[in-house]
């Protein structure tokens, strides 16, 4: 091998990774060891069938529908999120290979200082994140009340649900994610789920003209680049939490098949049944329409299955806010998960639900470059290998990523019609291979 790194077969035992020392500790300083490391393909898969799965998804589908049409919807998400899971599953690798969280894992390659801030960014955008899926599930579930129960009843409240949903979610983040993959999702959630999915798609067979739907254009509100971003930016919305559950894979390629696998299932699945419903049974594109066709297939069952389902998504999204606090400031992930739950049930009682399409977008332009530099970092310059060292800061990774940022915005304003996710993490990760090709690093990794 090239350069000055020494590959590492298990990196739990690299000197300068400190190890977990307890079964429930989830410190994100500290690498996990391999006794711990319990979670197998099916496992990961799984996990990833399930965050691909939810109301948000279906509604994300409904934002690509009256532009783009059936055919035009079902290629943006098809490639949107083939190669969006293609770079998940390979950041997913990083920390199945560090056994670190995947803030921590980001000064391998920024630097301590350097990976404050993205640490930041990543609190700021899953306390979002967790209010927004709050909010959804609150609301799908009112609707449901009034559908079953009438206005008026206690079951349309939506304080009531607000709360209940925002302590189901509480409740797994502080368990952790081990508790809740081994116990709940193996074991029968992944069931339930495949079984709402399936009833789904024979409903939408046996009362839509698919064949009418796929014949009709859309309307050319959105190209189809704009499309496939919004489809990308499912899965790369992902990227900055996902190390904090590989880091316990057994093994690199069950996590990489496990979650490119699942998730590229669940989310396709659900995107493209957010799609047909709205043109077939909900051609306004509003919420609460294509909720109501939802819930009158299966007695609204399925519906009610995937919208406890989306309890699963805030969890992630709880947890991995904790970790993220945790690497800033030092406190404890449990007790962060319980104080970052409450805020965003808080913040979900008070703030309606917007469209979130920009946030979406805004999300790819922070993390797509951001993940496109740590890749390259991690499988071309480092080819897996662990510095021996984290510098205080890494000017040339933070140069690459500004620069990948910069072309985010630059095509999204100037030329939206060629998209701009992919081409901003390439430039990126090509800038990163150029300038760490230039500056030597030697004296901060481990010698070969």
């Amino acid at each position: 091998m090239r350069g000055p790194f020494t590959t590492t077969p298990n990196p739990t035992t690299h000197p300068s990774i400190p190890k977990l020392t307890t079964p429930n500790s989830y410190s994100p300083d500290l690498a996990v060891p391999t006794a711990q490391r319990v979670l197998g393909g099916r496992d990961l898969f799984s996990l990833w069938f399930s965050l691909g799965v939810g109301l948000m998804v279906l509604q994300t589908g409904a934002l690509l529908a009256p532009g783009l049409g059936l055919s035009g919807a079902l290629a943006a998400i098809a490639c949107g999120t083939l190669v969006g899971v293609l770079l998940l599953a390979s950041v997913a690798v990083i920390g199945s290979d560090t056994g670190l969280s995947a803030m921590a894992a980001l000064r391998l390659t920024l630097g301590r200082g350097g990976a404050s801030a993205p640490a930041l960014l990543n609190l700021l955008q899953l306390i979002g994140w967790g209010s927004f899926e709050i909010i959804v599930m609150r609301d799908a579930a009112s609707l449901l009340g009034a559908r079953a129960f009438g206005d008026g009843s206690l079951w349309t409240s939506p304080l009531l649900w607000t709360v209940l949903f925002g302590g189901l979610a509480t409740l797994l983040a502080v368990t952790g994610p081990l508790t809740f993959v081994r116990k709940v999702l193996r074991k029968w959630g992944i069931w339930l789920l495949l079984g709402a999915c399936l009833w789904l798609t024979w409903n939408l067979f046996a009362k839509a003209d698919l064949v009418a739907l796929w014949n009709t254009a859309g309307d050319g509100s959105m190209p189809l680049a704009v499309g496939f971003d919004i489809a990308i930016a499912m899965p790369l919305s992902w990227l900055p939490l996902i190390a904090d559950y590989s880091r316990f894979g057994k093994r690199a390629r069950s996590v990489f098949g496990g979650t490119a696998v699942g998730f590229f299932i669940g989310n396709f699945w659900l995107m493209s049944l957010g799609v047909a419903y709205t043109l077939a049974f909900a051609p306004s594109g509003e919420v609460n329409a294509l909720l109501l066709a939802l819930a009158g297939a299966g007695l609204g069952i399925p519906l009610l299955l995937i919208l406890l389902d989306e309890s699963e998504n805030a969890f992630a999204d709880i947890h991995s806010a904790a970790v993220s606090t945790s690497l800033l400031s030092g406190l404890k992930v449990e007790h962060l998960a319980l104080a970052i739950g409450v805020l965003c049930t808080l913040i979900a009682c008070f703030a309606p639900l917007a469209q979130y399409q920009n946030f979406l977008l805004l999300i790819g332009s922070v993390f797509a470059p951001l993940f496109g530099v740590v890749l390259v970092d991690h499988f071309i310059l480092r080819k897996r290998a662990v510095p021996a060292a984290h510098s205080a800061l890494r000017w040339t990774a933070l140069l690459a990523w500004l620069g990948g940022l910069s072309t985010y915005h630059l095509l999204a304003n100037l030329y939206p019609e060629v998209g701009a996710t992919l081409p901003a993490l390439l430039l990126a990760g090509l800038l990163q291979y150029l300038l760490g090709r230039a500056i030597s690093r030697g004296p901060e990794t481990a010698q070969a």
